[in-house]
């Protein structure tokens, strides 16, 4: 009888009960061998990092509903195609600028949080538990956002996932290169052993460290991220008052040739230029 209980539960803390877990859904491959393959990708990991909870469909789907209403507003104000066409395009970059606020928010809120939950971790493995037992333990204790990232890891390890494949995509899932860290950490001792208390000890210090030091690089670099955004967001918006002022603007400016060549360059140049400066305040705030 005993045999034959055990038999029917080791399903239920193998591998196999893991397959159950419901795949995400995605746009790109994440390889970003084409240049649409990459912003598909990206668009992929806005959505996941943003923790939303909706899919990379529906976001797409709020952008053409807002483009079409902006759009539609626009029109029965103005009867102008161009104005329609600019609010269109504005109205359907919104959610993703939104949902871009949101991560970045989420983003802050879970690096303050991570010096604590290290320490936490510590302290968990220093009573003799496993790495498992105080990844579940820290999960319950810590708040969101991270603490629901962690609970999803120790959900999938408590539904017989390894360790290494439950913390996989928890860096990716975040945005923060810390927790690829953590992961590793986490993995390694799992696999090979060591003084587990030692090195997270030494990665909580490492953390507050640099989140020291960012706030010092954020207070030094205040006025020119301030003039950064500044300029991304000035241009759109003195063509935004030329339309709206003469509802004709856009129209008599694009009946030329010149008018419209340097339009389309401004706009061109006006891209590469939000894109370089975004890519840089990115990398100057990653932790």
């Amino acid at each position: 009888m005993s045999a034959s209980t055990s038999s029917w539960q080791s399903p239920a803390t193998g591998t196999e009960f893991s397959g159950i877990l419901k795949e995400q859904e995605t746009f790109g491959t994440g390889r970003g061998d084409t240049a649409s393959d990459q912003i598909n990708s990206w668009f992929d990991e806005l959505m996941l990092q943003s923790g939303l909870g909706i899919s990379p469909s529906m976001l797409l789907a709020l952008c053409v509903c807002s483009g079409i209403t902006l759009g539609g507003l626009v029109f029965v104000i103005q009867e102008n195609l161009l104005t329609t066409a600019f609010a269109m395009l504005i109205g359907f970059i919104l959610p993703v600028i939104v949902t871009m606020i949101i991560r970045t928010r989420r983003q802050d809120k879970m690096t303050r949080q991570l010096p604590d939950m290290v320490e936490q971790l510590a302290r968990a493995a220093k009573t003799g538990r496993s790495v498992e037992q105080s990844l579940a333990m820290v999960a319950a204790d810590t708040q969101d956002p991270l603490g629901g990232e962690l609970k999803l890891a120790a959900g999938r390890v408590e539904m017989g996932m390894p360790l290494k494949d439950a913390l996989r995509d928890l860096p990716d899932r975040t945005g923060l290169e810390t927790l690829r860290l953590l992961s590793t950490t986490l993995t390694v001792q799992q696999q090979t052993g060591g003084d587990i208390v030692t090195v997270l000890e030494r990665l909580s210090r490492t953390v507050r460290d640099r989140l020291m030091f960012q706030g010092r690089l954020r207070a030094a670099t205040a006025a020119s991220r301030a003039t950064a955004i500044l300029m991304i967001v000035l241009p759109p918006a003195v063509l935004a008052f030329f339309v709206f002022r003469k509802p004709t603007y856009l129209t008599e400016l694009m009946a030329s040739s010149w008018g419209r060549n340097t339009t389309l360059l401004a706009i061109g140049l006006e891209i590469i230029g939000a894109l370089w400066i975004m890519q840089i305040l990115k990398n100057s705030e990653r932790i």
